[in-house]
């Protein structure tokens, strides 16, 4: 049994199935939080930098994929939020209006696929400016997608996403830039982070702020966090640190932590690289335990460069 580790929408042609064969790929719901970490939670506290991870499965993805954020597992099915740029947005020499960069342009998407890498649907979200999704995550029934202007202290759309219709519809929206969403099972809340992750925020479903605070890690830059039991939840992400040479290297990992007290319980680095030279780490990605396996779900490089968007599967057995 597979276990999660973890209004402007449109929906377009559906390349498999439809409605009906979507249902019946996913589960009515997940389990309820029954105060204990997730299996997969379990075994990633084992994990250390001495744990050897295989990679099991390389699929190159053969349908748009812009620039990858944040994954969701629902059964059968994967999510991927992505961002479509059609224009970049540019820094200015001074802040003007309290912003240090243009919004620039695009369009935000949630791909949803199998696990063998074919696309079901693409549903377009966002609005005007705020074009640029984050990190997801599946509550049981909904997948909640963050979709903001591309740029720090801007605007965010909160999204719900129905896991058997798809239907997109807007939860709330915040006065900040809303990079990745979590739903604590535990709650009943919703937790998000900012720009870089630098702070972290919490909300009623109905988008009332209960809580903003500082991020007291400078390791990594969270970019995708889900769910892992008992309150907590396992973020995932980089940061970039210069080299001797001038040039620049990303460091990856992953982190299990509990937003109620903002502390991290296990930290670990993940040494593994993509086909682009991007960590592994970098955007989406999902954990999930089966048996004594912990495997790793990854999509790290961008639908342009060097192999395209490959879906990158690696498995441990700490």
């Amino acid at each position: 049994m597979r276990t999660r580790f973890a209004l402007a929408a449109t929906l377009s042609l559906a390349l498999i199935g439809g409605t009906a064969a979507i249902a019946g790929a996913i589960p009515a719901s997940s389990p309820p939080d029954n105060g204990k970490l997730t299996p997969a939670a379990q075994s990633f506290a084992k994990v250390d930098r001495n744990t050897s991870w295989k990679l099991a499965r390389k699929i190159r993805l053969d349908f748009p994929t812009h620039h990858p954020q944040g994954f969701a597992l629902v059964g059968d099915l994967i999510f991927m939020s992505s961002v479509q740029i059609d224009e970049k947005p540019e820094k200015y020499p001074e802040p003007v209006d309290g912003y240090d960069r243009s919004t620039g342009k695009g369009v935000g998407h949630v791909l949803v696929m199998t696990r063998e890498g074919k696309l079901v649907k693409d549903i377009v979200v966002g609005e005007g400016s705020m074009y640029h999704p984050g990190g997801i995550d599946f509550d049981g029934k909904s997948v909640w997608v963050p979709v903001a202007e591309y740029r720090p202290n801007s605007e965010s759309i909160m999204y719900r996403i129905d896991a058997k219709t798809l239907e997109a519809t807007e939860a709330f929206r915040h006065r900040d830039h809303v990079g990745g969403a979590v739903f604590d099972r535990s709650s009943g809340k919703v937790r998000g982070v900012s720009w870089g992750s630098r702070k972290f925020f919490t909300w009623t479903p109905k988008g009332d702020l209960l809580t903003s605070s500082a991020n007291p890690s400078h390791m990594i830059d969270y970019q995708d966090c889900d769910y892992a039991g008992a309150g907590k939840q396992l973020c995932s992400g980089v940061t970039g640190l210069p080299t001797a040479n001038g040039g620049n290297y990303e460091l990856g990992g992953l982190a299990l932590t509990d937003p109620a007290t903002d502390k991290i319980m296990h930290e670990v680095p993940f040494p593994h690289f993509s086909a682009a030279g991007h960590a592994v780490t970098r955007n989406p990605v999902a954990l999930e335990a089966e048996g004594s396996a912990l495997r790793l779900f990854a999509a790290p490089d961008d639908g342009e460069e060097t192999a395209g968007t490959e879906l990158l599967v690696f498995e441990s057995t700490p």
